[in-house]
């Protein structure tokens, strides 16, 4: 999709430019009586939020280009027990982006937290996908009062540790910018094919990887380009050792064309390693999307750690 540093690199270039889509094929039928308006009014230029259900709190978010739909399935499966808040990240799939090539990570998580507090919740559980689960972890981080639990969904503290071990922020700038400018430059004809290409690598299920495609066709390019620059370049493993906040970090391994196990294992092993009483599940036969690829599996894992 980008370039050939990036071409050269499939996987590499899958996990960092496919961080979230999300897919129509999750949608199942629930009744609109359990639909239900955010607690107290919230306004933000940087998400939205909608809310289903009753119970105990869970927020739910979805990562770089994708819908809040991401997660519409398991929402509606959580929703007879738990009351869950479905994030949409401003920029993505249609969301409206009005903030140029500013920063875009830091002000969501801190948008997040504003959310948590107008909404009155009490430390509710958090779950996020790729660019959401490392929203995830530094909300946890920087407002460890307002979150109870975090599920990072095939999601590092540092994306560009792919890289190499001896990759660091800094180091990792020059390729955040350049995937940003092939994000603005490329015309939309070869965007688009560039997302399909991607696709196959981010997920096994036919349906997901059109779905992906016209999600991230929805998506304000700017922000793409500011989201993906600033995931590349923000490493969180220097707070995993204080925070105090149970995290399981569930992660994707598939023999037939995603990460091997051994390397997952060695990744999300050594990327979590400074973090106390991490809770580490492998998911195989799965590629990054693995409410997709594994829905059962998926909720199954979510249960426990709800009620864990």
């Amino acid at each position: 999709m980008f370039n050939a540093f990036f071409k050269a690199r499939p996987r590499l270039r899958a996990a960092l430019f496919g961080l979230a889509v999300c897919s129509p094929a999750f949608v199942v039928g629930i009744s609109q009586a359990m639909a239900q308006p955010a607690p107290t009014p919230f306004a933000s230029d940087r998400l939205s939020v909608e809310v289903i259900g009753s119970g105990p709190d869970v927020l739910l978010v979805p990562g770089f280009g994708s819908s809040r739909e991401v997660w519409r399935a398991e929402a509606e499966r959580l929703a007879p027990t738990h009351r869950v808040h479905l994030v949409q990240l401003a920029g993505f799939a249609g969301e409206p982006w009005s903030h140029g090539d500013g920063a875009f990570v830091a002000p969501a998580v801190e948008a997040l937290a504003a959310y948590v507090a107008a909404a009155g919740l009490e430390r509710p559980a958090v779950i996020g996908h790729s660019m959401g689960g490392l929203s995830a972890l530094m909300l946890a981080q920087q407002h460890p009062d307002r979150v109870g639990r975090v599920m990072s969904v095939d999601s590092l503290p540092f994306f560009s540790a792919m890289f190499g071990p001896q990759v660091t922020s800094a180091s990792a700038r020059p390729f955040a910018d350049q995937a940003a400018a092939s994000i603005l430059n490329a015309d939309e004809a070869s965007f688009r094919a560039g997302q399909a290409q991607t696709a196959t690598g981010l997920v096994r299920d036919p349906a997901t990887r059109t779905a992906m495609v016209d999600w991230s066709m929805a998506s304000d390019r700017q922000a793409m380009a500011a989201a993906i620059r600033d995931v590349m370049t923000t490493d969180v493993r220097p707070g995993l050792a204080t925070m105090t906040t149970p995290v399981w970090a569930v992660y994707a391994a598939d023999a037939d064309g995603g990460t091997p196990a051994a390397m997952a294992d060695t990744m999300w092993a050594g990327q979590y390693a400074d973090l106390p009483g991490v809770t580490l599940i492998r998911v195989d036969d799965s590629r990054h999307f693995i409410m997709a690829d594994q829905p059962g599996r998926f909720a199954a894992i979510v249960d426990r750690f709800l009620a864990d």
